[in-house]
């Protein structure tokens, strides 16, 4: 069930008129129901793993929690958890590419090995509630928190429908507690949330979608296309990525905050980064500080000798693109970004800082710079994408027939994000018409957004971009 359907439109509000009729005490039911008959709407043979890795992981908790004061028998259920969900991730989303890839590498050495293709959709949002499971199971074992004893609070928090399949990615210590509140109905909450929803549609339906038009007949079609047009295409596609998926967080958290729950910020106005090491601090938050706690940290972070401490950000990088897609591109982008960053820490412990607007046109330009590779169809295609560049810069396309307007929307839509994002960067987060006292200038604001919603919005149930993560 994508956001952007009318299925969901239609059970959002059903959801939460049954949420706050129902006694406190048995939301919890209404809530794993809505989930699993959310992510059921995909493909409902792909609940049984989740209903799998839910019930091993709660198992071995409480094995870890029951053993807490013996050391090998608490490593032996973590090992459990860890190996139960990592296998089935690796299985089902890098079986193909590994193969391949050891085909490949073998096919070079002259030794012929068949490995079988394995023809399977991948599960919808599996390296999502994958890490979220794994990051409880690692908090009881280090002690963090108790193991829940509750099987469907526990299930709850594995499968919450809003932000199940693309984030944000919640830890058990800031999540579960909240499963057991009395949520009384609160206006500020139904206005919160609301504002919240329309801002991610906006996000996604009149940016995101939009320049995908764009962005899908340059990239996929590489052969015909010069520099300046590639320059044009990644610049929209910083975009579409942006508004696809801070869209999808926006309009998450609005429906968790439509039943009085909390969600974590996951993005933050990331293209006004001012260095890599803040864009991180600002993109995709939930998986950066993920990454730190459960892979950087226990790697030594940078409490080590420089080179190794140089080598954990460059390898958690690396990690986080190979995360992100079995593809050689998605591992290369994760490769630049740990690039950027060693590079960064470097020259900053030698005091060496580019100040102001131009830091964030140049760490603009190197986020940029590693989106042809997340977006390129195959590493051939993005070093072609380079070569075209720096050696062709050629003309602009322009779309003809009913897409010849594309361009045109979509730096409309882009100006529109800009502008109330330097309004938030410099206004201490609030945007004057948004956040008007006068309840009247509020309500036109919001009205105007959702026609500019109706009227350039994409409305062909394009799928969340994350999604296939």
């Amino acid at each position: 069930m994508l956001f952007n359907s009318i299925h969901f439109l239609a059970f959002l509000p059903v959801v939460v008129i049954l949420y706050y009729a129902l006694n406190y005490r048995y939301r919890w039911i209404l809530l794993l129901t809505a989930s699993y008959y959310f992510y059921a709407s995909w493909k409902v043979e792909y609940l049984l793993l989740i209903i799998m890795s839910t019930f091993i992981d709660y198992y071995a908790a409480i094995q870890i929690h029951k053993h807490r004061d013996k050391p090998q028998t608490k490593k032996f259920f973590l090992f459990i958890s860890l190996l139960s969900n990592l296998g089935i991730l690796v299985f089902f989303k890098y079986f193909n590419f590994l193969g391949n890839s050891l085909h490949v590498l073998l096919s070079s050495t002259g030794f012929l090995l068949e490995i079988p293709y394995l023809d399977f959709l991948l599960p919808v949002g599996i390296s999502f509630y994958t890490f979220q499971t794994l990051s409880y199971s690692i908090d009881v074992y280090r002690g963090d928190r108790e193991a829940e004893k509750h099987l469907g609070i526990f299930a709850l928090y594995v499968t919450f429908f809003p932000q199940l399949v693309a984030g944000p990615i919640e830890r058990s210590t800031h999540f579960i507690p909240q499963l057991r509140q009395n949520n009384l109905l609160r206006q500020e909450n139904i206005s919160a949330g609301l504002k919240l929803i329309i801002w991610g549609f906006f996000m996604k339906l009149v940016i995101a979608d939009r320049v995908s038009i764009y962005v899908n007949a340059v990239y996929n079609n590489v052969e015909y296309h010069d520099g300046i047009t590639f320059l044009l295409a990644t610049f929209f596609f910083a975009f579409q990525i942006y508004g696809d998926f801070a869209g999808y967080s926006f309009i998450a958290i609005g429906s968790a905050r439509l039943m009085g729950y909390d969600l974590m910020t996951n993005f933050r106005r990331p293209y006004f980064a001012k260095n890599i090491k803040e864009f991180w601090g600002r993109w995709h938050i939930s998986l950066s500080t993920w990454f730190r706690d459960y892979l950087y940290i226990p790697l030594g972070g940078n409490r080590t000798i420089k080179w190794r401490w140089y080598f954990n950000l460059f390898l958690t990088f690396l990690i986080s693109g190979l995360w992100h897609g079995a593809n050689w591109t998605f591992v290369i982008w994760g490769a630049l970004h740990g690039l950027f960053l060693v590079t960064y820490t470097y020259l900053s412990s030698k005091n060496i800082k580019i100040p102001g607007l131009p830091s964030i046109l140049l760490n603009f330009m190197l986020v940029g710079l590693a989106w042809m590779f997340f977006r390129a169809n195959s590493v051939s295609d993005a070093f072609l994408i380079l070569s075209e560049v720096f050696t062709n810069p050629g003309k602009i396309y322009i779309p003809s027939g009913p897409d010849v307007v594309t361009p045109f929307y979509a730096i409309l839509g882009i100006l529109a994000l800009l502008i109330i994002e330097v309004n938030q960067e410099f206004n201490n987060g609030k945007v004057y018409l948004f956040d008007s006292k006068n309840e009247n200038v509020r309500i036109l604001a919001y009205s105007s957004m959702i026609v500019l919603i109706i009227l350039l919005g994409v409305f062909d149930g394009g799928q969340f971009i994350y999604f296939q993560f």
